[in-house]
């Protein structure tokens, strides 16, 4: 009973991890932009999240503070992306590396250094009873919304002609090029999409997690990490190495709390021995 109540604490952690690890493998896999300030975009969710429940209610605010945050994307690749997808990967690395600087400067003087608290509704406080086992009712929930984003995202991947043209973007842009098809409009779309995943993830686990300026460049190395376990250019690679990380994570700190954080680079070491390319790498094609 124990070791299942711990599972079920770890998958909610790599559905936290999943949320943001999923859009940056996109971004990646269809730009071959290695983007730092995603974890930017995390914090700006769970900020705009705690600044709305305090006008509007908890409910709208979760739901209108992604769809804010990810418009926002748009400008990010209009203005700033755009100009890196045929240059060299490091200048990328760079000016998202600074733009994740100054975006936390601005997140102190909009809110403050201090942490921020998420007031979380009276009915999802509690815990809920399935036969012998006690579960987190916010927990639950979060688990269940992290399952039907990762449904409409794979949907949207496979089984529409917008996936199909990412996947080929991420596999051949030559032959999608060769076609007479712009992969500009599509990689817009991505940055939008992850964008709001990672903003979503900020608003949806403020509650159970401490909102302060710096939140985004801790999480983004998470991101990193479940990206590099699961597999560059692989959808069920970042699933599985994102719920993988989090049962590991989760059940460690149980039994040791000081080793929380190194299981998971402990993790990704054995995993690099064994598959460098991770657990489900694919090879991808750079965009043009």
């Amino acid at each position: 009973m124990f070791l299942l109540e711990q599972v079920v604490n770890g998958l909610v952690l790599g559905g936290y991890y999943l949320l943001i690890a999923l859009g940056l493998s996109l971004i990646f896999s269809v730009g071959g932009i290695v983007n730092l300030a995603h974890g930017a975009f995390y914090a700006f969710g769970a900020y705009v999240a705690v600044e709305l429940t305090n006008r509007i209610g908890f409910f709208p605010a979760i739901v209108v503070s992604p769809v804010a945050v990810g418009l926002l994307g748009i400008l990010f690749e209009r203005f700033i992306l755009r100009r890196f997808y045929s240059a060299d990967p490091i200048l990328s690395l760079l000016v998202t590396f600074g733009l994740a600087m100054m975006a936390e400067q601005v997140i102190r003087i909009i809110w403050g250094s201090a942490p921020l608290s998420q007031t979380m509704p009276q009915s999802l406080k509690g815990a809920v009873t399935i036969g012998d086992f006690l579960f987190s009712r916010y927990r639950l929930m979060l688990l269940a919304i992290v399952a039907l984003v990762l449904l409409g995202v794979w949907l949207l991947l496979q089984k529409t002609s917008f996936g199909r043209v990412v996947r080929a973007g991420i596999q051949r842009p030559d032959m999608v090029a060769a076609l007479g098809i712009k992969l500009q409009p599509y990689m817009t779309a991505i940055v939008v999409l992850g964008v709001a995943m990672a903003a979503m993830g900020g608003a949806f686990f403020a509650p159970i997690t401490i909102v302060h300026p710096a939140m985004g460049a801790e999480i983004i190395t998470v991101a990193f990490v479940v990206v590099v376990i699961g597999g560059l250019g692989s959808f069920w690679g970042v699933v599985l190495a994102a719920l993988l990380v989090g049962v590991v994570r989760g059940i460690t700190i149980h039994f040791m709390p000081a080793a929380g954080e190194a299981s998971i680079y402990i993790l990704m070491f054995l995993v690099l021995l064994l598959r460098p390319r991770g657990l489900l790498g694919e090879r991808i094609e750079k965009f043009e």
